[in-house]
């Protein structure tokens, strides 16, 4: 099994230089869709960061993309040392800022952006959290959701500076590291879309792959960014938002048939209780 096997969500097939990437789970066309997009707008504004896109098959069963196959090993799995972490971040700086402004503006708001989090959150909270979730873990969260709550938190925290381009997924899975000429590219944009700078950051220092195999420094890794205080003040918020997002994923694994490493709900809960601060 390769690694984008091991992590995908769907069919991946590796030919030679191509991939196919099938979508055989939930809304296979928006999500074809948005990694179309993705990759024909990076192959004209940032080549080299992302795979070619080669064909796509909106009517195959199930539908396809075809792209091209990009060096490197997935970062998730093993530490992420300082010469990875910049290589990454120069890669993301370049990606958040490739799309001209006003070709961006018309991409759509990525899916599972603050206010539809926010929504999804609560829903999630009506019905309560999953089997996973013992005492620590519904207390973080019900502190969690009395912070979300507060006044003002439905549209999300201060201004964001100019829209970029996201990936909208924060997996290390995801980022590939070419060691011949240490650069990072990017794969996975099914999520994809119109964003800012501070929620993909916390997308990504948020996301279970990088804590849960240990070796992401995520300090370090914000630190290559030059953000504005109004980004800092909301990348802590993000960082919020996702953190008790990924407290409920994960009090969802089924005890039966784990995804994770016995404990991971609760240690979750930990990190977000200690970005609730």
């Amino acid at each position: 099994m390769t690694a984008a096997e091991r992590w995908s969500t769907h069919v991946i097939e590796m030919r030679g230089d191509l991939v196919t990437k099938r979508y055989a789970k939930g809304d296979a066309h928006a999500l074809l869709d948005r990694e179309w997009r993705a990759l024909t707008l990076l192959d004209a504004h940032a080549p080299g960061l992302a795979p070619v896109p080669v064909a796509v098959d909106r009517d195959a069963d199930p539908p396809m993309v075809v792209m091209s196959r990009i060096p490197g090993v997935p970062l998730r799995g093993s530490p992420v040392d300082g010469a990875r972490t910049a290589a990454m971040a120069k890669t993301l700086d370049a990606l958040y800022g490739a799309v001209p402004g006003e070709r961006l503006a018309r991409v759509p708001v990525r899916p599972g952006h603050w206010a539809g989090l926010a929504v999804r959150l609560r829903d999630w909270h009506g019905r309560g959290p999953g089997p996973a979730a013992g005492d620590a873990v519904r207390a973080a969260l019900d502190e969690g959701m009395a912070w979300l709550d507060r006044p003002g938190r439905a549209a999300g925290p201060g201004t964001s500076g100019p829209p970029v381009f996201g990936p909208g997924d924060g997996n290390l899975a995801n980022y590939l590291w070419d060691g011949t000429t240490s650069r990072v590219g990017v794969v996975d944009f099914e999520d994809s879309g119109r964003s800012d700078r501070p929620f993909e950051l916390a997308e990504i220092t948020e996301h279970v792959s990088g804590w849960i195999d240990g070796g992401f420094d995520a300090a370090s890794f914000l630190d290559c960014f030059e953000l504005t205080a109004d980004e800092w003040s909301r990348l802590r918020e993000c960082r919020r938002l996702l953190a008790l997002t990924w407290t409920f994923i994960l009090s969802f694994d089924d005890p039966e048939r784990p995804r994770n490493p016995p404990g991971t709900a609760a240690r979750q809960a930990e990190r977000l209780r200690a970005l609730l601060g």
